[in-house]
């Protein structure tokens, strides 16, 4: 993941993300979109959650909303590299929505979007599976633990106003 230059983008937008899809996702063309940003693992208690992820960005990805994951090895529950969480997601859940490549999210060394959403938050990833959704220019960060489900009334309420 870098930070690009960009005085139209705000700092929060301001990252091009590489996912495991070989993609990038320059965040910068969502910053007037609700998003969903969940740190993963594929060997967790809570990665059955990929498939309500994958509903839900199935369903409001024509809508606005972007859904984004991020392989994390925080908690010793990923896999070891980038290709393995790749086949995992697709084979086991037939993961579409953009999932970055592996990197931390806790700590000095999270990545710099974790570093910007646990800033504004106050909320670190506690665990795997932590959501947060970051409404339309960076209006509000709202974080989510590990046991609320992705499409919960309560993270769906924070999304569907925003949806076009």
């Amino acid at each position: 993941m870098t930070s690009i230059a960009n005085a139209a983008c705000p700092d929060l937008y301001n990252h091009q993300v590489k996912t495991l899809q070989g993609e990038v996702v320059n965040l910068c063309n969502y910053q007037d979109k609700p998003i969903l940003v969940v740190n993963t693992a594929s060997k967790c208690g809570f990665t059955p959650q990929f498939e309500q992820l994958e509903g839900i960005y199935k369903q409001y990805k024509d809508k606005g909303l972007l859904v984004i994951g991020f392989p994390s090895n925080d908690f010793k529950q990923e896999l070891t590299d980038n290709k393995q969480i790749g086949d995992f997601c697709k084979l086991t859940y037939a993961v579409k929505f953009p999932m970055a490549a592996k990197s931390s999210v806790t700590g000095a060394d999270a990545n710099p979007l974790y570093k910007q959403l646990i800033a504004a938050t106050g909320e670190a990833p506690q665990w795997n599976f932590y959501k947060y959704v970051i409404e339309p220019k960076g209006k509000s960060i709202h974080a989510y633990s590990s046991t609320v489900l992705p499409d919960s009334d309560e993270i769906m309420g924070k999304i569907k106003p925003f949806l076009k």
